[in-house]
């Protein structure tokens, strides 16, 4: 089985982020709108791959009873990591995985995001471009 699964690791808003503050979006039932609304509700209680499963899980219309069938096939394959969610892409997000796998949002204009750049114990890596240079 796959994971998309980091630990002590602060995800990057992306080099090529148009937002300089972090931003909700606003066209609902997308992959961002989802994203942004199961994490804000509830920081720090799902790794990454319990949050892309949600999401997809809800964009397919899953119901709970096929979740673990549905989850064991969708990671039977290698699947993006949050490098390349539109809320690092887009919409100036960080995401934080804590020693524990948990994720959480932090806006890269947040006293916390600019606490975790300089904090030498968390491996920072940039959310993937959406545009090639």
């Amino acid at each position: 089985m796959h994971s998309t699964n980091y630990f002590s690791t602060l995800i990057l808003a992306s080099p090529d982020c148009k937002a300089s503050a972090a931003t909700v979006p606003s066209k609902e039932g997308t992959i961002a709108a989802i994203q942004h609304e199961i994490l804000s509700s509830a920081p720090y209680q799902m790794s990454s791959d319990d949050l892309l499963c949600a999401v997809e899980a809800r964009r397919k219309g899953i119901a709970r009873g096929g979740l673990s069938a549905f989850r064991k096939a969708f990671f039977s394959k290698p699947q993006a990591c949050l490098r390349a969610s539109p809320l690092v892409r887009s919409y100036g997000w960080g995401i934080h995985h804590d020693t524990n796998g948990k994720i959480a949002l932090l806006g890269r204009e947040t006293k916390e995001y600019a606490a975790m750049i300089e904090d030498a114990a968390i491996t920072k890596v940039a959310g993937m471009r959406s545009r090639r240079p």
